[in-house]
């Protein structure tokens, strides 16, 4: 004799994630008129493998990553602020902790949410294989970034302060600052104020070249040119005291006067100058020393040419008859006022 099937019993039916559950038993507990709204929110929904989703549990799962972001936020805000306190740490070290600080807090209450919902993984087992290649994909250059981010950082390569040399979309190369170094990209100021944002994998990958890495010491190159009749030697005097009148020229290394080329029109030196601070900018320098130099240059005699040439035209018979008919034009107005 054959036994009756059993009755489906309530372990049967879907479950609703554990932290919603747990929330509305909760609530519906502590007030009938909530219970019900409730009830109708979660009446609307959908089942997936073992796990309901409702409305309500749509809602809860919003708060849930609403207090987690915020919480998130707060909570790194306020390691940072404690990093700063507690510890005696080089701003290189203290921007590589508080990266520290952020990876920890935010996988730290990614993974409180995840408990606080209650949620099985494996219910999302349908989805995982293309929800994490299409994860892995978007965010593939996002982690690479943060990687690289944290191997400059802790090898020292480039860090905040340091000034870099950097090329734009019309590669016009400038100069800059660093200001951050933050998750994704490193923010640097140039002299005129503008901002550029570089990803931290570009700086691992590319060449860069880097003013303050291990000297702050940067060389200004300043061409000067003469005439071919001046005084050399006291030019040469006038140009290195041109240079170290100027402020933010060091005195050690001294500047330098070199020949560097016989122009067409004029003797070409370079002088040679160096600075501590090239954050301040080099032109400024070059202005400087050259507004020093003109002045001194002209109470000395020393002549800085314009360009000129000297032109030789061959003697031939058609270059005569020209001569003779431009004087032949010149003579005959006053030909004319004569009679």
């Amino acid at each position: 004799m054959t036994q009756p099937s059993p009755l489906p019993t309530i372990s049967d039916a879907p479950e609703d994630l554990v932290g919603a559950e747990a929330l509305r038993d909760a609530v519906t507990t502590r007030s009938d008129t909530v219970g019900e709204v409730i009830a109708r929110l979660d009446a609307f929904g959908f089942t997936v493998g073992d796990t309901r989703f409702s409305l309500w549990t749509f809602l809860v799962v919003v708060l849930v990553i609403v207090g987690v972001f915020v919480a998130a936020r707060l909570g790194n805000k306020f390691g940072h602020r404690l990093l700063r306190k507690v510890t005696r740490l080089t701003p290189l070290q203290e921007v590589l902790g508080e990266k520290i600080v952020t990876i920890v807090v935010w996988t730290t209450a990614v993974l409180m949410g995840v408990d606080l919902l209650g949620i099985d993984l494996t219910a999302l087992a349908v989805f995982s294989g293309a929800f994490g290649l299409a994860i892995g994909f978007g965010l593939q250059k996002t982690f690479g970034n943060l990687i690289a981010g944290i191997i400059l950082l802790m090898d020292r390569s480039i860090k905040p302060g340091d000034v870099i040399a950097v090329t734009d979309m019309a590669g016009n190369e400038t100069f800059g600052q660093i200001r951050k170094i933050g998750v994704r990209a490193v923010s640097i100021i140039t002299r005129d104020e503008k901002e550029y944002l570089i990803p931290n994998e570009n700086l691992m990958i590319n060449q860069v070249e880097n003013w303050s890495y291990s000297s702050r010491r940067v060389r200004v190159q300043i061409p000067v040119g003469i005439s071919y009749n001046s005084d050399i030697v006291k030019a040469e005097e006038l140009m290195l005291a041109a240079a170290k009148g100027a402020k933010r020229v060091l005195t050690t290394p001294p500047p330098t006067v070199w020949l560097s080329d016989y122009g067409e029109s004029w003797l070409l030196f370079t002088i040679h100058c160096w600075i501590v601070d090239p954050e301040e900018g080099v032109g400024n320098v070059k202005s400087d020393v050259l507004k020093r130099l003109w002045l001194t240059f002209r109470e000395n005699g020393i002549e800085v040419p314009f360009p000129q040439r000297d032109l030789n035209l061959r003697d031939s018979e058609q270059f005569q008859r020209l001569i003779a008919a431009l004087e032949s034009r010149g003579a005959a107005p006053d030909e004319r006022g004569e009679s």
